[in-house]
């Protein structure tokens, strides 16, 4: 395993210090966690678990919390001067890939079945390493691992982030209802940011030519990689033949696919059936069951394809 930085104690104490200044000025502005969430919006349980050091906040969660409340910028500060990973260790076989990460310009991922580790949120990482029989240590381990790789690709001026999401990454269930609304609200907040791009491919829409899996094309400052995983295996090419097949593929489904801005109405739709229905749905379910916004759509437009159009949004730009 690769190691890097120090110690997890450090790390653990320091974001209880963070919590704890955090709850300070948000009891000191007479707000409930509820009046903090609703008003930078997120979750109430984000701001709980982040006053209990439990969660990592976001440079933007800072950023916005300083606003409310009015900190004269300290929540900023002190989040930049913490080491929110102090002890992060990747397996061997995915080394060279978060090595990559760390120096990639530029990132473009197709993927299918569940979202990717870079728009995971920490619920749903635990959820899907918990599935695999480790024990807690173990799972939180692995998700502050994964969690590590994401700082730079969400920080103000990251690299360009562009990810094309089968439908499948919305419907296949990973561990509760909650954990899905919470995933698909990241989804369209991350897609917010100026260097991300989140779209999806619809799972009904015919004629689309997909890769044969999930797949990475890493661009680097002086060469390109297309990179896919096997069971606990990364494969890595940089044969420009091949980048440039893949690259082609990629770039015709994206201009295929509806933009960042109606997908994000599709990202919408799967939320609303988290929110709307207790148990999680099997993904055949889901797909035979549409929402009555979509159902609508498909009834007015007849048989076209089902391209969201109309609805709100969180105000995207294109690249």
């Amino acid at each position: 395993m690769s190691r890097r930085n120090g110690g997890a104690e450090s790390g653990a104490s320091t974001a209880a210090v963070f919590g704890e200044v955090l709850r300070h000025f948000r009891e000191a502005a007479l707000l409930t966690q509820e009046g903090l969430a609703r008003q930078i919006p997120c979750d109430r349980s984000h701001v709980a678990r982040v006053e209990a050091g439990t969660r990592v906040p976001q440079e933007a969660f800072a950023k916005k919390c300083d606003e409310l409340l009015g900190t004269g910028g300290v929540l900023l500060r002190l989040w930049g001067r913490i080491d929110w990973y102090p002890q992060v260790e990747h397996p061997d076989w995915f080394r060279r890939r978060a090595e990559m990460d760390e120096v990639a310009v530029a990132l473009r991922e197709y993927q299918e079945r569940v979202v990717p580790g870079l728009l995971q949120t920490a619920d749903y990482a635990r959820a899907l390493f918990s599935r695999r029989g480790a024990d807690a240590d173990e799972v939180d381990s692995r998700v502050r691992v994964r969690l590590s790789r994401q700082q730079r690709f969400l920080a103000d001026g990251g690299p360009l982030y562009v990810v094309i999401l089968d439908e499948s990454c919305l419907r296949n269930g990973v561990g509760s209802p909650e954990i899905m609304r919470e995933q698909c609200a990241h989804l369209l907040a991350v897609g917010q940011r100026r260097n991300v791009r989140v779209q999806v491919a619809p799972s009904d829409a015919f004629g689309l030519v997909r890769p044969r899996g999930s797949m990475s094309l890493i661009e680097l400052a002086d060469e390109r990689w297309v990179y896919s995983e096997s069971l606990d295996r990364g494969h890595f090419n940089n044969d420009p033949a091949v980048y440039q097949r893949h690259s082609q593929t990629y770039d015709v489904l994206r201009a295929d696919i509806p933009s960042a801005r109606e997908s994000a109405a599709l990202i919408s739709d799967a939320m609303e059936g988290y929110e709307h229905h207790g148990p999680v749905r099997a993904l055949r379910g889901a797909m035979d069951e549409e929402q009555p916004q979509r159902r609508q759509r498909r009834q007015l437009r007849g048989n076209s394809p089902r391209f969201p159009r109309h609805r709100p949004h969180p105000r995207q730009q294109e690249p």
